[in-house]
C-alpha cells in the first residue's frame, strides 16, 4: 500500500511540475507579446503606458501566484480593449494575450 501512495504522490508531483512549467511558458508568451506592443511606436502612447503597467504587474513575483497575476492582468487588459481609439490589430493582439492568460491555472 505504501508503494501505491508513493506512486500517486510522485505522479501528482510530476503533474504539478508540468502545470507550473506550462503556466510559466504561457506567462512568458504573454509578456513577449506585450513587450512587442510597447516597442511599437505606431501604438498610441496611452496604450503603451497602460500595457507597461500590465507588464509590471505580470512580472512582479511578489504580487501573487502566476494565476493571480494573470487574473489581474486580464482585468486591466479587458478595460483597455474597450477604448474606441485603439487600433484594431492591437486590440486583436491584446485579446490573444487575454486568451493565453486565461489558460493559466493553479
Amino acid at each position: 500500500m505504501n508503494a501505491r501512495r508513493l506512486g500517486r504522490s510522485d505522479l501528482t508531483s510530476a503533474k504539478k511540475e508540468q502545470k507550473e512549467r506550462e503556466n510559466s511558458e504561457r506567462l512568458a508568451r504573454a509578456i513577449e507579446t506585450l513587450d512587442a506592443i510597447t516597442k511599437n511606436n505606431d501604438v498610441q502612447k496611452s496604450v503603451r503606458n497602460m500595457i507597461k503597467e500590465v507588464l509590471m504587474a505580470l512580472k512582479d513575483d511578489k504580487s501573487g501566484s502566476p494565476s493571480v497575476r494573470a487574473a489581474n492582468a486580464i482585468s486591466l487588459l479587458d478595460s483597455a480593449t474597450q477604448s474606441p481609439q485603439m487600433q484594431s490589430h492591437i486590440r486583436t493582439m491584446l485579446w490573444q494575450v487575454v486568451s493565453t492568460l486565461e489558460s493559466i491555472r493553479e
